[in-house]
């Protein structure tokens, strides 16, 4: 206290030094955004750290946002956009190393990694869970993966399996000093800052069934995976992706429908009658033939009025500027999201090839970014440690692999114009052909293997094509079969 009385004195003696109090409005006064003004009066800036923000913020944003996604078809699209293009039909892991030890983990790999014995819930492969991973992020702005160690008698090729479980399960009440480190918001760092557990809730806080009070226990942080895009320095915890266009969506929705009721205002006004007997009573329904008086209109109908009456026809109310407005807006909200308008949107109209392209590539660009920042060091790293173990449990072996993992493949907006750039590229040197099939979302190595084999079979039946690189083939020969005087392969 003597130390905060101290600082709380010296603060006191600045602010009355009228020299010091001038000076700091002149340097403020320096940049426009820093002025206290009409024009800034509307700021809230404010100095707090991410997770302070997040943890009074980010509950009501995540289901502000699941909401939209759920009434909101552009918000449902969004998610299934990112979705689709960060993982698509998967983020493929490869191994390389010692060929013996090689062959015997790939096949467990194949068999547990590619089907749904790696769900906890049994319901999907490993890319599914990774695509399921990247529209929990986009929605709620973090997710977490529990590795469950499984027993033999379970009879899975590698005895774990991925539990993955949206973020209300963790228990953000524990907070501040524990043990011999500290808590955020239900995650438990050392003295040094390290993540050395999660607080996480067996079931969910929302479910229907739970009759009690939910109770945390401590997982240790090497069993969990934190999946989430951290957008500052220090942030331990993430937002939503749709926090910076929760409002735009919102206004958007509301002009679509204030634009649907006035087409239903315009259906409904149709047509009034005026003039006619003061004295009669408006609920007499009986025109002069003691008929029914009309109340709706039809085709073909020809209806007499009282002497003194007339018609006059309703002006429905008028919505102007409607379509420009909502691509203004639309483009906003595809912009706060990381995505193009067209795709967001299904428009493209106005879009020409040039346009598209750029607009394709700077989402490609956001779309490696997530995919290399967050989906693979957050999420591919710790599944490949987990599956490690658990190979050393399985055959007894700690032998070490090489894992890199391929994106999915980018679609060429040109083939005709990419394929010959990336031809060159590849024999000036410019890049390897290992790198460039990588960029197409294939294996290097399962394309050789398949080139090796492609191969071998058409020499054995002595096939010629003018794919085979080994051979130099005028374009358009004959394929040559049976042919003991066909061109040897250059060696």
């Amino acid at each position: 206290m003597a130390w905060f009385d101290w600082w709380r004195g010296g603060q006191a003696r600045r602010e009355r030094n009228p020299a010091r109090v001038a000076f700091s409005r002149q340097v403020r006064a320096a940049f426009d955004g820093a002025t206290k003004s009409r024009r800034s009066a509307g700021w809230r800036a404010v100095g707090t750290s991410a997770d302070a923000e997040i943890g009074k913020a980010g509950v009501v944003l995540r289901n502000v946002a699941r909401d939209m996604v759920r009434n909101v078809p552009i918000a449902a699209r969004a998610q299934q956009m990112i979705a689709n293009n960060v993982v698509g039909t998967g983020i493929v892991p490869a191994i390389r190393g010692r060929d013996g030890f090689v062959k015997r983990v790939d096949p467990l790999l194949i068999e547990h990694l590619d089907t749904p014995n790696i769900d906890a819930n049994g319901r999907t492969d490993l890319y599914g869970i990774e695509a399921g991973i990247v529209a929990a992020v986009a929605v709620d702005g973090e997710v977490l993966v529990r590795r469950r160690w499984r027993r033999p008698e379970d009879r899975l090729p590698l005895p774990f399996q991925l539990q993955v479980l949206e973020i209300d399960h963790l228990d953000t009440s524990i907070d501040g000093p524990i043990g011999t480190g500290f808590a955020v918001q239900g995650i438990e760092f050392d003295l040094l800052g390290r993540r050395v557990a999660y607080h996480l809730f067996d079931e969910h806080p929302g479910a229907w069934s739970r009759y009690t009070l939910p109770q945390s226990r401590r997982i240790p942080a090497s069993e969990v995976a934190h999946v989430y895009r951290q957008d500052r320095a220090g942030q331990m915890r993430g937002a939503s992706w749709f926090a910076p266009v929760i409002m735009r969506m919102r206004d958007q929705a509301d002009a679509s429908d204030a634009h649907l009721m006035r087409f239903k205002i315009a259906a409904c006004y149709a047509a009034f009658v005026k003039g006619g007997d003061e004295e009669q009573d408006p609920d007499d329904l009986e025109d002069v033939d003691g008929d029914d008086r009309l109340t709706a209109l039809g085709p073909g109908i020809v209806e007499y009025l009282r002497q003194g009456e007339e018609v006059t026809f309703g002006t429905p109310p008028q919505v102007g500027d409607y379509g420009p407005y909502m691509r203004a807006i639309g483009q906003e909200i595809a912009a706060g999201l990381g995505l193009t308008y067209e795709g967001l949107y299904g428009n493209y109209a106005d879009v020409n090839f040039s346009s598209g392209r750029m607009g394709w590539l700077e989402f490609q660009r956001n779309v490696a970014a997530w995919q290399n920042h967050m989906m693979i060091p957050s999420l591919c790293r710790p599944v490949q440690r987990w599956t490690m173990e658990a190979v050393a449990v399985r055959l007894g072996s700690s032998e070490g692999l090489d894992w890199s993992w391929t994106p999915p493949r980018r679609e060429m907006i040109s083939p005709v114009d990419e394929i010959p750039a990336i031809r060159d590229a590849i024999r000036s040197g410019l890049s390897s052909r290992s790198t460039e099939v990588r960029k197409l979302g294939y294996d290097p190595e399962a394309i050789d293997a398949e080139n090796a084999a492609d191969n071998e079979r058409a020499d054995s039946m002595k096939l010629a094509f003018d794919s085979d690189g080994r051979r130099s083939l005028k374009a358009g020969a004959a394929q040559q079969t049976g042919n003991e005087n066909a061109q040897k392969p250059a060696r």
